[in-house]
């Protein structure tokens, strides 16, 4: 191994580049908060253990996995929302949390038929929750031992991915890729893509502008830092939240420059920086993905969210990289100008309710966010 004799640190936010010498760049891969990836193929000899052990996989607001599970008699589970697990200030009417529980069932449907069951889910059994989740379920989950279709997206669970990487702005995704993500979508959902340059151009804008204004709020920027893991022990010890993770963080934490602090304090570098990342993200852009709903009941987020699933599943077949831009659709009283020309702009005009934007283009690879163990997930009657 060669002798190295210089160590160079650039500062680049979240995506942090250092140079550092021997092996031990190789070792601050956070494996324990990854390792749920590993196991959800290996089976726990329980089906629905098995079939919960690719739903925790899915997307969720801050990766913030608000789903327990009680295991109930033989075949069936219900689904509740850990209420200390959602985001108030960025989504005060847990919509986007509600979404992300549309993305878990998805996932348990799939697994499900992969796995020879079908999965019969009864969506809020005690009512819809409004204004706010509570105590009542998500989901009751009955797996019924059958022969469903099994779905050709499954194939590509593991390799989901959210990526928050600045695109190439030399390639956009093909008319082709576009309509397969499209057509991925639940036929109840409103969703649609675009690569038209102005179209793309204005959304690349009002992104922009939108994630400055929840930046620059003390409240909502501190609800991300609060949930931000800097380094392999953080990761590890609390797989759950924002994942800063590898050689470069551990190295930029060690020397003070990447710090909850520092990232809260306008004008630090971490501040800036962390600002400047998110900023090349939105700005580059290629095409976008959405979805619009007619009405904005539980239920129909919880279909959204199956439709997001389902369409990432069909961009990463096709090597598509897929980040959802959501900070323009927060509900908050900041946020309402950018909220209401992100409905214009999008034609939802008449009462419609736009649940999801994606942007879409090409990236390099990242690894997959952490995750609880599915341990973690399960609890008592």
């Amino acid at each position: 191994m060669p002798h190295t004799t210089r160590r160079r640190i650039l500062l680049t936010g979240a995506g942090a580049v250092v140079i550092l010498g021997g092996g031990w760049g190789l070792t601050r891969d956070p494996k324990q908060a990854r390792a749920p990836w590993r196991q959800a193929s290996q089976g726990f000899g329980d089906p629905r253990l098995d079939v919960l052990a690719y739903a925790i996989l899915a997307p969720n607001p801050h990766n913030m996995q608000p789903w327990r599970i009680r295991l109930d008699g033989d075949d069936r589970f219900t689904v509740f929302c850990d209420l200390t697990r959602t985001l108030p200030h960025t989504d005060p009417p847990n919509r986007q949390i509600t979404i992300g529980f549309g993305c878990f069932l998805e996932l348990v449907r799939q697994a499900a038929a992969e796995k020879g069951y079908r999965a019969e889910i009864e969506y809020f059994p005690e009512g819809e929750p409004f204004p706010l989740l509570d105590q009542r379920p998500i989901a009751h989950v009955k797996l019924v031992e059958d022969a469903p279709a099994r779905e050709p997206l499954f194939s590509e669970v593991l390799s989901r991915r959210t990526n928050r990487l600045a695109f190439d702005t030399a390639q956009t995704p093909s008319a082709d890729d576009l309509t397969a993500i499209t057509d991925a979508a639940l036929s109840s959902a409103l969703a649609d893509t675009s690569s038209n340059g102005v179209l793309v151009e204005d959304l690349r804008n009002l992104t922009l502008n939108a994630w400055r204004v929840e930046w620059a709020l003390p409240h909502t920027r501190r609800e991300s830092i609060d949930v931000m893991r800097i380094g392999k022990r953080e990761n590890n010890e609390n797989p759950y939240g924002l994942s800063l993770a590898g050689a470069p963080i551990d190295a930029l934490k060690a020397v003070g420059l990447l710090t909850p602090e520092k990232l809260d304090q306008a004008g630090a570098t971490a501040y800036q920086q962390s600002l400047s990342f998110y900023e090349k993200a939105c700005e580059t852009a290629t095409a976008y993905a959405w979805i619009k709903t007619a009405a904005n009941s539980r239920r129909d987020q919880l279909e959204t969210g199956r439709s997001w699933v389902r369409m990432q599943l069909a961009a990463t077949a096709r090597n598509v990289a897929f980040h959802p831009l959501s900070q323009a659709l927060q509900e908050f009283a900041e946020m309402r100008e950018h909220y209401e020309s992100i409905h214009k702009l999008l034609g939802a005009d008449n009462g419609e309710t736009v649940q999801m934007l994606v942007r879409l283009g090409y990236a390099g690879a990242i690894p997959p966010a952490p995750r609880e163990p599915l341990t973690a997930k399960l609890i008592e009657g």
